[in-house]
């Protein structure tokens, strides 16, 4: 089943490799943010959500992560700082280091794709996973 997927990012050519990827997997882009406000400037719910941890308004990927999990979305961290968000944050599933190859890009989105419907799923190697007690 097609997934609507938010893109936190704020670097204009990761987004786009982003959502190419997306696209290219049959999924609906239901957005890019590149801050705190332009989250919450989009009007549509994403049922995945790729997030990054610095973006224009300074570290505030943890709060939105946090946030966009408390509404139900699956949340991935992308970032080169996977070390602020390595004890996890309540209902997000996990993080995934920059740069991001091609194919762990694709695992994620069907990983986190996985997870909103309740299965299982293999997540990309070089992702790191949250506790359950996170999920």
């Amino acid at each position: 089943m097609n997934k609507r997927i938010l893109i936190v990012e704020d670097q204009f050519l990761i987004a786009m490799a982003i959502e190419d990827a997306v696209l290219e997997l049959g999924h609906h882009v239901s957005g890019i943010a590149a801050s705190r406000r332009d989250v919450e400037r989009l009007d549509e719910e994403a049922d995945i959500a790729f997030v990054d941890v610095n973006l224009l308004d300074g570290p505030t990927g943890p709060l939105i992560g946090r946030d966009l999990a408390a509404k139900g979305c699956c949340v991935i961290f992308m970032t080169a700082n996977p070390e602020s968000v390595a004890n996890g944050i309540e209902g997000t599933l996990g993080v995934i280091s920059k740069p991001v190859r091609d194919l762990d890009l694709i695992s994620a989105i069907e990983f986190a794709s996985c997870r909103c419907e309740g299965r299982a799923g293999l997540a990309p190697r070089n992702m790191k996973v949250f506790e359950p007690s996170y999920q």
